[in-house]
């Protein structure tokens, strides 16, 4: 039977099992996963958050096909005070460098600039607090590699920090770093929207 998770990926682990390179992995988490469980999309090394975790391949497939366009919001420090104009090129889209594919033109998305969120986990590697900063709400309908970094950087606003905190009506909730949490199959299909669809 198959089994799901939602964890809070911490800052500077990698979103896999397994790596040649020396770096901090999801086996490293404090939590005994059955064999074959991996992540369903990631989130970069340096990014933080709501990650899911299966050992559903179908599911996977699913949530992660185009046509879904599945909403995933995420909380972002950026460096500097961002202006109305920076946040109407991000919402409108944005050219932005894709490897392998050169030059993107981002889909439409929402973004809204938010206060400080309060117990914010700390992660040892703070933006000091004493310089200029925003921080912003994002939500995309897709998710190219880095995509939110390069569309900051592309309105000249540098990524501090970077926390995904919901896909669809999943929400990271309380969840800690590195913390762990298994979810029922028929709850979480209801929460990503996914309840009606056949399952190949």
């Amino acid at each position: 039977m198959d089994r799901y998770f939602i964890i809070y990926k911490p800052y500077k682990m990698v979103s896999q099992f397994v790596s040649s390179h020396k770096v901090k992995l999801l086996c490293d988490l404090e939590y005994d996963f059955p064999e074959g469980t991996h992540a369903i999309g990631r989130l970069d090394s340096d990014s933080e958050g709501l990650l899911l975790l299966t050992t559903d391949k179908s599911i996977t497939a699913r949530l992660l096909h185009p046509k879904h366009q599945h909403k995933r919001t995420y909380i972002v420090q950026v460096e500097k005070c961002i202006t109305e104009e920076a946040l109407k090129k991000i919402r409108s889209g944005i050219e932005i460098l894709v490897k392998t594919k050169g030059s993107y033109l981002t889909q439409p998305c929402g973004v809204t600039v938010i206060d400080k969120p309060v117990d914010l986990p700390e992660r040892g590697h703070e933006f000091r607090a004493d310089l200029p900063q925003s921080w912003i709400e994002i939500t995309l309908t897709e998710g190219k590699n880095r995509q939110i970094r390069k569309m900051c950087s592309a309105v000249r606003h540098d990524c501090k920090r970077l926390i995904r905190t919901s896909i669809v009506n999943l929400k990271l909730g309380n969840l800690k770093p590195g913390e762990v949490k298994e979810i029922p199959k028929e709850e979480l299909l209801k929460l990503l929207e996914l309840k009606d669809e056949i399952i190949f």
